[in-house]
């Protein structure tokens, strides 16, 4: 068990940093809250439902980047987010993938294959995801700055800014010092379980 008595809410428009030491549950949490992984007790509701009967709409509704940048090596950049734009059920995939990895300051690298792109530009290309749309759902992102240089920080910031103004919710973990306008901080020691 990794944690006990643990409530959380993602409510519209907020960002939460959750944090914690590393083996402390926060990737676990993270799935579970994605629906990748079931709680051994307690319950995920989504709008008040349980995850199991609202499944369907809570995974329209959450978008979950992980550690892997879930771009596959032998696609162009914009193949591989168009990939994902298309899988999301997204019309125009190869259009708002080019519109998005020109948002992550990649247009120049849009036609390379992903195996030749530094790890910092895979995951700027991993992160385009997140300005595919502006629907405002819940971003639930495992380590989103890693590799990132300080510009491209800014820019995933003000992503993730814009997207709590539109009513999107946001949770992420950072080991990097985060600034972001709003943001409120969960620390998982207190119900972590020895």
């Amino acid at each position: 068990m990794l944690f006990r008595g643990l409530d959380l809410a993602l409510p519209a428009g907020s960002v939460t940093w959750l944090r914690g030491t590393n083996g402390s549950g926060k990737t676990s949490l993270m799935r579970i809250l994605a629906g990748l992984s079931h709680p051994a007790e307690g319950e995920v509701l989504w709008q008040g439902q349980p995850w199991r009967h609202a499944a369907a709409a809570a995974r329209a509704g959450t978008l979950y980047i992980g550690h892997a940048n879930a771009l596959k090596d032998d696609l162009t950049l914009t193949e591989a987010v168009a990939f994902l734009a298309a899988l999301a059920g997204l019309d125009d995939a190869t259009g708002r993938a080019t519109r998005a990895l020109e948002r992550l300051g990649l247009a120049s690298r849009r036609q390379a294959p992903v195996r030749t792109l530094s790890q910092g530009q895979r995951r700027r290309g991993a992160l385009a995801r997140l300005a595919l749309d502006d629907v405002p759902r819940t971003w639930i992102l495992d380590e989103p700055f890693d590799a990132l240089d300080r510009a491209s920080v800014g820019v995933l910031s003000g992503l993730i800014e814009d997207h709590a103004r539109r009513g999107g919710a946001v949770l992420l973990t950072s080991h990097q010092a985060v600034e972001l306008a709003g943001a409120g901080e969960l620390d998982l020691e207190p119900w972590r379980v020895q």
